[in-house]
Parts: C-alpha cells; structure tokens; sequence
C-alpha cells in the first residue's frame, strides 16, 4: 500500500512538473533576445509584409495572404483603424473590410504569423492618421500627449482591441498567430516638439500597453526612448545604421518602404527593386534579425479613407500591386532574396559578422557558428563600378551597388543587383463603355432652407465633423447702381483666403472660378474677376477637403475651409472686407444627402439623358448600369476624361477621383544604384496622378450594375470606360 501511494505521488509529481513546463513553455513561446525574435526557443530571421485589411476586400484577402506566403514571408502586419472601428463614439464597426478578427484568422490559416499594429496612431496616409474625428471634439482633449482625456480614450480602444484578440484566442500563447503588437507609432520627432509632456506620455503609452499582458513583446517605432521591455524599431528606406537602445534587444526594421505614395498633383514614385534588396542585405548583414516591407500589398484607399491630398490608390509600388497581382521583377526577386537568407538562418542566429575589407570600397560579412554553419555576405557599394574581389580564395562579379549571398560561404545563390525574371508592363485593356444621364446639382444661397448662420467664418470640421468632404460658405453682396464697374466693365475682383482644400467660387449660380493647395501646402486664395450687378448678389463658396491631415505635431488643431480674409476689390468705396459679415452654412451637397448614390435615392430625381446629357458642368451626378464582364481579371475604370469628385459602384465609394489635377515632378530614366529617396523614380509627369480607379470584382454582380459619379468641376462622361488589368 505505501509503495502504491509513493507510485501516485511519483506518477502526479512528474505530471505536474510536465504540465508546468507546458504552461511555462506556452507562456514564454515569444520572447526575444540580442540576436532576434525567439519563437518556441528558436531564434528566427523573419520576414514581414504590409497587408491593410480596409485597403481590399474580404474577398480579396485569402489570396493576398497566399501570395505573401508564396512569396518567403513569415509575419503579416497591419494597423488597426481606429477611425473605422468607432466611427461614432461607443459605436464599434468590426464588419465587411473591417472585419479585423476574420483577416487574422484567415492570416493563421495560411500558416503565417501576424504583427499588429494598434497604435491606435496609424498615419498610414490614413483620413486623419486613423484617429475617429470626434475624438478632436472631446472636452479639454489634446492628441499624443500627457493629457488625461487622450490617454483615457486612447487606452480604451487599446483594450478593446487586446480583449477582443484575447477572447478569440489570437496571440501566440493562445495558440494565435499574433506573435508582435506594437503601441502609438513614429512618435519620436513629436515627443522631440512637445518636451517634457511629450516624454512624459511615451512611457506611459509603453507601460499601459505592457500592462494588458499580452503575452508577445510590444514594439514601438522610430521611438529611441522605449522603455524596457519594449522593443524600438527602425523605419526607413535604409537601416542598416540603426542600433536597438538596448543591447538586450534584437535589431528589427518594421517599415522598410518598397516605394512611395501617390499624392493628387504628384508625380507616381517607384523604388527599383535592386535598391530594396541591397537595402535589406545591408540590414541584415549587420545583425538585423527582422524586415518588415511597408507595403507589400499597398491597395486602395476606398471611400474617403485617404489621408490629406493622397491618391485613391495606395499602390506604392509594393510586391503585390494595387490589384493584388505579382510585380515583376520586384515579386520574384524578393522571393529569392528570402529563399537565400532562410538558407544562412543557422550562421545569422548564431554568430555576430567578422568584418574584412575586400577593397576601397567593398566588404565581407561573415558569421561563422560553433556548430560550423558559416554565411558570408560580399558587398560592393560603389554606386558606378562593379569589381572583382576575392574571398576565401575564390574570385567573385560584384555589380555596382550591391551584395552577393553565400549560404556556405562559397557558392554565391543570389545578388541584389542581378535580376533573375523580366519585368511585367500591366496592361489596361477597355471591356465596355456607358450609356449615361445626368443631374445636376443644385448651388445653393444663403436664403436656403437647411442652413445655419454667423457672423464669422467658421473652421470646415467643426462645421461637418468630416461627414461630408463639402462645406457651403455663402452670403450676399449689395452692389450699388452707380458702382463704376457697371458701366466700363472692368469688373471687381473677389479674394478668398483659404486653410484648404479646394474651393470652387460660385456666384449668382454661375462658377466664377476654382482654386486648391497642394500636398506640401494645403493653403491657397483664389483671386478672380466676377460678374455682379445692381442689387443683391450671391456667393457660394463650396470649400472642399481632400482627405484630413495624417501625420504631423497636434495635427487635430490644424485649420480647414475658408477663415479669411474674403475681399471684394474694385469698389468705388475700394476694398470691401466680407471676412466679418454674416456667412451661412450648408453641410454637404444636396445631391449626397439624397442619397443619388444609391438605387432607392437616384429614383427620386429626373435624370437628363441624350442629347440633353450635362457636359463638362459642374457639380453634376451621372448614373449608369452596366453588366459584369466575363472572367476574374481584376477591373478598374478609366477616368481620365473626368475632372473632381467620387465614384460609387453598387453604393460602396471607390474613391475620389481628381484626374484633373496633373501630376508635377522630374520624371526620367532612374537608374537603381545610389542613394533613393521618393522623389528619385518618377513616372506620370506632366498626366493625371491616377487615371484608373480600382472596381473590386466583389463588390459587382452578373447583371445591373450602379454606377454612379459626382463630378465637381466639370468633365466628359463619355470618356469614361470599363478596363480590365493583365500583366
């Protein structure tokens, strides 16, 4: 019997301590050191992408995540939206391309771990850098910084989040996929303009979000101040310089930027692929344990999702392109780059590089294990001339701007310079063009009803808390009989200081004129001639936002529309200010609080068709229905005969369209070698910014499709065509 007993409590001993060693080792299944994430106890060099779940579609997505693991990647990342999880305050929106815990499920289905970026500070390019806009309407509220009523909001959508991930067991002691989550985002240039509040504020961000106990270490970018046992990460076109504040902690690169935006009036930038993968070997032969590429899908900034003055296409030249297809040779060649570094994973984690010289301007990296496994990296970074170095007795082509891999630290399996694949040139090919009709819209005055007035000019948000991109400013002018003007002609000049964006002048119900900023400076005036007579006058000035400002010190403090000064100049009095008097206000244009978007709502007016179709006028909204064309290319439409506005298909936005505003820069032949930047691979000068504008196949079905667009400036519909993407 006691033999028995001591056999029960031997036998429950061993499996207590296996079962502790279950939990301690689950508990403990991310963790990190100097060399690099440890997931399960084993070092690894990973590879990460970009995929913004709102920037496709749900049916898009399974795909994508494919592809990105076809293509070597270990890690999805993305931003959490706050902006599109609350929209209104209380109210919480997880449905559609919103539907975050779908995306990461479908991410752990493909095999592949996901990084999660909360912030909930995106930037992004995102309307208003993700944060919802009646967060800047709280009491006493200052953004990104130690004032209590940010940080209490901020923290509760922070823990709405990590509890949602919680209870769908998503975080990698779980069983999930999120093996990184990462907290507020490039905060330390603002941290720098604000001081003390600032600093104050980042270390309080960094202990809230170590505090929910999630399990997986916290990440926080561009922040050289993160506070232990957060890990500071580098963001970039080139971090091989970067250095953690910790030697504790792994060298990681979360945002290694495959390209650049597109801004409306901007010229199209493109990164030369050779330039990505040198970047990243540079990087990782001096001990970088992790890439993320930013983007590696890029998509579309659907709706009014974009931020300030950003394209509807989120391209950025990634892997992926905007339509979820290869970009060759940039796919491939990337794909190679990561087969190559799995192959020296064993050396990288093991060992830090010996660093030999191979010449004036060239090196050799070589990590070497106890264990024998040895990778060498041969770098040539003369940006004109390639040269012939030797290494272990063995002579080796170096390309200009360049590193060669070698896995056993002799046979060379791959180059940054050397491509492999040819490029593919997309090919954009019409599948159908539109019978149209058209309404036009109504300008209204400030005698309207469903106005409001004051006798001031007011901020644009606070007057439309951003439901609408359109804000009426009007009042009316007296314009005396014996006025001058009247009588030779030389008609009076109307001045309209603007915070942005755009503004088109109507006066008397006829467009007088139409001005806007630009992406470096939102601000602009419009001055011009107008025709007044005797009598009462009125102006409409319809201001316009192109997206809220996404990055940048109390950004939620800047201004917006028309705060003056107005003038009227030419007067026999002079110069008349119209800044002070009475203005009148009207959110949005008749023709969106109708609804003429949608099926039930373009019912309820009288469209003109025909010969009586609205031409190259306006503020006009035309509508037409199509039928899906046949196969699974992916489908755009051709706006390039268009002026302003946005673009509905089956009352979901494709976005804004602004094919009117050409695209400024230096374009030419780029050559990869050398130091890149945004504006050094340029393409579209001198043509639209973005002339096609992404239909998800999703979002149509087999027959009577809605199409419909508002046209703010005036364009020719007929113009317009169904194109479909091939490469």
């Amino acid at each position: 019997m006691f033999l028995l007993l001591n056999m029960l409590r031997v036998n429950m001993l061993l499996k207590l301590v296996a079962l502790c060693s279950l939990v301690c080792s689950v508990i403990a299944s991310v963790t990190y050191d100097h060399k690099a994430l440890i997931i399960n106890g084993k070092r690894r060099i990973l590879f990460s992408g970009s995929i913004h779940y709102p920037r496709s579609t749900p049916e898009m997505w399974p795909d994508l995540i494919q592809k990105a693991k076809q293509g070597g990647l270990d890690i999805v990342e993305t931003y959490v939206f706050w902006n599109g999880h609350e929209p209104s305050q209380g109210k919480f929106y997880f449905e559609g391309r919103y539907d975050l815990v779908k995306f990461i499920k479908l991410v752990q289905k493909a095999g592949l771990y996901l990084h999660l970026r909360i912030g909930p500070f995106a930037c992004a390019e995102w309307n208003f850098g993700g944060f919802p806009v009646w967060l800047k309407f709280v009491p006493g509220i200052e953004f990104r910084t130690d004032n209590g009523p940010f940080k209490e909001k901020m923290q509760a959508f922070t823990e709405k989040i990590v509890n949602m991930m919680k209870a769908e067991k998503l975080f990698e002691p779980q069983g999930g996929p999120i093996i990184l989550a990462q907290i507020e985002n490039e905060y330390e240039l603002p941290e720098w303009d604000i001081g003390a509040p600032g600093k104050a504020y980042a270390q309080w961000a960094a202990k809230m979000a170590v505090g929910l106990e999630i399990g997986v270490p916290w990440v926080m970018c561009k922040q050289a101040d993160a506070p232990d046992p957060v890990i500071n990460a580098c963001n970039g076109f080139y971090c091989e310089g970067f250095t953690p504040n910790s030697n504790k902690k792994p060298k990681m690169w979360t945002e290694n930027w495959s390209g650049w935006y597109t801004g409306f009036g901007k010229a199209v930038p493109y990164r030369p692929v050779e330039d990505v993968a040198f970047s990243i070997l540079r990087f990782i032969q001096k001990n970088g344990s992790l890439v993320n590429y930013y983007m590696y899908h890029g998509g579309t900034n659907f709706g009014r999702t974009s931020g300030r003055f950003v394209a509807t296409s989120y391209d950025y030249d990634s892997p992926l392109d905007e339509y979820g297809l290869p970009r060759e040779p940039k796919y491939t060649h990337l794909q190679s780059l990561h087969k190559a570094i799995k192959a020296c994973e064993p050396a990288l984690v093991s060992a830090d590089p010996k660093v030999t010289s191979l010449g004036s301007n060239q090196e050799a990296h070589v990590f070497s294990s106890d264990s024998g496994a040895c990778a060498a990296f041969l770098a040539n970074y003369d940006p004109k001339w390639p040269v012939k170095v030797t290494y272990g007795g063995m002579q080796y082509d170096l390309p200009p701007w360049s590193i060669s891999v070698l896995p056993d630290c002799k046979k060379e399996v791959y180059n940054s310079a050397r491509l492999t694949v040819q490029g593919n040139h997309a090919k954009m090919t019409s599948v159908g063009t539109f019978k149209w009709q058209s309404y036009v819209d109504h300008i209204p005055s400030s005698s309207d009803g469903g106005t409001h007035s004051a006798n001031r000019l007011s901020d644009q948000l606070k007057e439309t808390w951003d439901t609408s991109d359109y804000l009426w400013y009007m009042t009316e002018v007296n314009i005396a009989a014996n006025e001058k003007f009247l009588e030779n002609g030389n008609n009076p000049v109307l001045t309209v200081t603007s915070a942005g964006h755009a503004c088109d002048v109507f006066v008397n119900g006829q467009l007088a004129g139409t001005a806007y900023g630009t992406a470096d400076d939102p601000r602009f005036t419009f001055s011009g001639k107008v025709k007044l007579w005797a009598g009462v006058n009125r102006i409409s000035l319809l201001s316009v936002s192109v997206g809220l400002p996404n990055i940048g010190t109390h950004f939620e403090k800047w201004d917006l529309g028309i705060l003056g000064p107005v003038k009227l100049s030419g007067l026999n009095e002079g110069t008349r200010d119209l800044t002070s008097p009475k203005w009148s206000y009207k959110v949005g244009v008749d023709g969106e609080k109708s609804g003429l978007y949608t099926a039930s709502g373009s019912s309820k007016v009288k469209w003109a068709e025909g010969g009586s179709l609205a031409q190259k006028q306006p503020l006009t909204w035309y509508k037409t229905v199509f039928d899906e064309p046949a196969g699974d290319d992916p489908l755009a439409l051709d706006m390039n005969s268009m002026g302003k506005g946005e673009v509905w298909v089956n009352e979901e936005s494709i976005g804004r369209h602004w094919p009117a505003y050409k695209a400024v820069g230096k374009c030419g032949k780029c050559y990869y070698a050398g130091e890149y930047s945004e504006n050094k691979c340029l393409s579209n000068c001198g043509e639209a910014s973005q002339k096609w504008y992404h239909v998800p196949r999703s979002w149509l079905k087999p027959k009577g499709n809605l199409l419909v667009i508002f046209e703010e400036l005036g364009g020719d519909p007929k113009g317009i065509s169904l194109v479909k993407r091939t490469v």
